[in-house]
């Protein structure tokens, strides 16, 4: 082929190309198709957790509504990631401009040449039809090589034409490529009207005064319990997992007991993350095995039942050792009086924001649920609380500020059914329904700080809601 067809040609297969990479790239960006644009950074999805999340609520005398909620992590108010799509996506338009315009550059300058040599093609067909008219004038060999070129050129006027069409939509595309451009500058400012910094620090700000205000809610009285929410699916059907409720802000350390019985590994996690992707940080290996899931975390130590008997257990977690060993006078136990679904479920340790806390039964009070508040040093009972209600027909228990609150079942159906204030000595039958998502409790446990539910549901790790009563405390209260 010649010098000229060899350019034609390669300017044919840039249109090709051209159109191609515009028919699959221009949809995707524009959302025309289900296609997301993929990047060499992965765009990060806005998730649920990125909320707000209700754990109580409040009415104060006025009966103004005053909630209590948990702010997001502060890291992703900081990294918004629709604003960051936005900009990356914007990025790729101009981008995306600037090969089109140099593109068009190019195409402009070949469609010249197009342009030029059609009209010399024409116009060495006007001149054979001339000299076909008048060949006895020309030797027959010379006029037979003209011909056979001129056949070969004939088959390109029509994709000469069809290049001229690509070339107008070359520029149809390089003007919507502007105005989507234009649209989406528009949009980036108009999300950028509020500095990023300003709006992180609004946010802690906010987050500020909604734990003051939690600071200033008195103990309440449990109105709903709502969830519940899966952290994750892991063990056995039993076990217990719990965070520190007198723990700093900054620390979210997760300790996780698998089993009922025969066991004496305490798993330990940094954070709530790190629980749920099974990163460790460290194991415990405890002096003496532990009877059922009814131990509790307070202030860096561990409370646990000893197996096969009646004798609390604390550990420490930063020695490693045991500071105080105590028997609950009295207190059945290996599955003596358990929780309705045994597991050796006697003697429950639990913590609210009193303090340490025991539930448990003896014969002398005919098998019913006895409190007792414990001295968090020495284990000592400091006071005990007879109540009349069956241990054996607890589903399981907990305290929120100094009231128990006792469940009717550990499977389908259950709520809390039954409550004992250890302020007024007195009891009441309740009906406060909660979703038994997975259809087995054999843990459930207050926790003062989180203001939230853990429970162990059939080898689920969740956690529940809870919306207390509050009283609300001013300024001539204090």
């Amino acid at each position: 082929m010649s010098p000229p067809l060899l350019k034609l040609g390669a300017v044919l297969s840039t249109m090709a190309m051209i159109s191609n990479w515009m028919s699959q790239t221009l949809p995707s960006l524009v959302g025309l198709n289900t296609t997301r644009i993929t990047t060499s950074d992965t765009l990060t999805q806005i998730s649920p957790k990125e909320g707000w999340q209700v754990y109580s609520s409040a009415q104060d005398p006025d009966g103004r509504c005053i909630c209590t909620v948990v702010a997001p992590e502060q890291n992703l108010c900081s990294r918004d990631a629709k604003s960051r799509q936005l900009r990356q996506l914007l990025e790729k338009v101009q981008n995306m401009s600037q090969s089109i315009e140099v593109l068009n550059l190019r195409t402009q300058r070949d469609f010249q040449y197009v342009l030029k040599m059609e009209t010399q093609m024409k116009g060495l067909k006007a001149k054979f039809r001339q000299i076909e008219d008048d060949r006895k004038t020309l030797m027959t060999k010379h006029f037979q090589e003209l011909k056979e070129k001129m056949d070969e050129l004939l088959p390109l006027i029509p994709v000469l034409e069809q290049y001229k069409t690509d070339a107008k939509l070359i520029t149809q595309f390089k003007e919507e490529i502007r105005n989507l451009s234009t649209v989406l500058t528009g949009i980036q400012e108009e999300i950028g009207a509020y500095d990023y910094e300003e709006l992180h620090q609004r946010v802690l700000s906010l987050e500020t005064r909604l734990r003051d205000c939690m600071k200033k809610l008195t103990c309440g009285k449990l109105m709903k319990i709502t969830g519940p929410i899966t952290v994750k699916i892991s063990g056995t059907r039993f076990g217990a997992w719990m965070t520190d409720p007198l723990a700093s802000e900054k620390n979210n350390r997760v300790w996780y007991m698998d089993s009922y019985t025969n066991n004496k590994i305490v798993r330990e996690y940094k954070s709530i993350a790190d629980f749920v992707s099974g990163a460790e940080s460290r194991t415990y290996n405890l002096p003496f095995k532990w009877a059922g899931t009814n131990h509790v975390v307070y202030n860096g130590s561990l409370y646990f039942n000893k197996y096969q008997s009646n004798i609390i257990i604390k550990y420490s977690f930063d020695t490693g050792r045991v500071l105080a060993q105590r028997s609950l006078e009295y207190a059945g136990f290996h599955n003596v009086y358990p929780y309705t679904w045994g597991g050796f479920s006697d003697i429950d340790l639990m913590a609210d924001e009193i303090g340490l806390w025991a539930v448990y039964a003896t014969n002398q009070n005919a098998g019913n649920i006895v409190i007792s508040q414990l001295n968090q040093d020495t284990l000592e009972v400091l006071k005990s609380w007879s109540t009349g209600y069956p241990k054996r027909s607890a589903g399981e228990s907990f305290m929120i500020c100094g009231t128990l609150y006792v469940t009717n079942s550990h499977l389908t159906g259950a709520k809390v059914y039954y409550s004992y204030s250890t302020k007024t000595s007195t009891y009441e039958y309740t009906d406060i329904p909660f979703h038994n998502q997975y259809f087995h409790i054999s843990m459930l446990d207050y926790n003062a700080r989180d203001r939230a539910l853990y429970a162990w549901n059939n080898g689920h790790q969740v956690l529940f809601n809870v919306t207390l009563f509050h009283v609300i405390k001013t300024e001539d209260d204090t």
